[in-house]
């Protein structure tokens, strides 16, 4: 039995916004989901006093930013984004967080558009025809809509901050 190696993925954590108290926590997390040690490089984050940003490129097998995006998710006063690209074996996936919103997850194909399941699509029609929202709310929720709304201003006041990689050990 011959065994296939396992697909390799790269993906972006991008923390916008850490009160400087987290920031080690936040390195030890990630460090635990990649087996490697984690020194970011935070810049203060302008668009909210007393907070920091860092980036982190990262490879390492699909689910790798779910797992990230696990470890960090509910810290308050913490608000991140995680992208991973598609492989051969598997989709990729943008996971946002704000302490207001808690998570946003969805599913990206191969040129980063979000693919919304089907059933979803049906809900979100289903609640709009028995008055309980509108379409366009329900199509702007499992696009993320909000999230971006929050998230904007934080992704701007980051423009040009260094990115380093770190290789998950497998």
């Amino acid at each position: 039995m011959t065994s296939r190696p396992a697909a390799t993925t790269r993906g972006v954590l991008f923390v916008h916004s850490s009160p400087s108290a987290l920031c080690p926590h936040l390195e030890w997390a990630v460090a635990g989901v990649l087996g490697a040690a984690v020194d970011l490089e935070w810049a203060p984050q302008p668009a909210q006093a007393g907070t920091y940003r860092a980036e982190l490129s990262f490879a390492g097998e699909p689910g790798t930013a779910a797992a990230i995006a696990s470890a960090l998710r509910g810290w308050n006063h913490l608000r991140f984004e995680i992208t991973e690209d598609p492989t051969a074996q598997s989709e990729g996936a943008r996971f946002s967080y704000t302490p207001d919103l808690g998570v946003f997850h969805a599913v990206t194909g191969l040129h980063g558009d979000i693919m919304i399941p089907e059933d979803r699509l049906k809900a979100a029609v289903v609640k709009a025809a028995v008055g309980e929202t509108t379409l366009l709310g329900e199509i702007d929720k499992l696009l993320g809509k909000p999230w971006d709304d929050e998230l904007e201003t934080f992704r701007h006041a980051g423009e040009g901050a260094p990115v380093r990689w770190l290789h998950h050990v497998v």
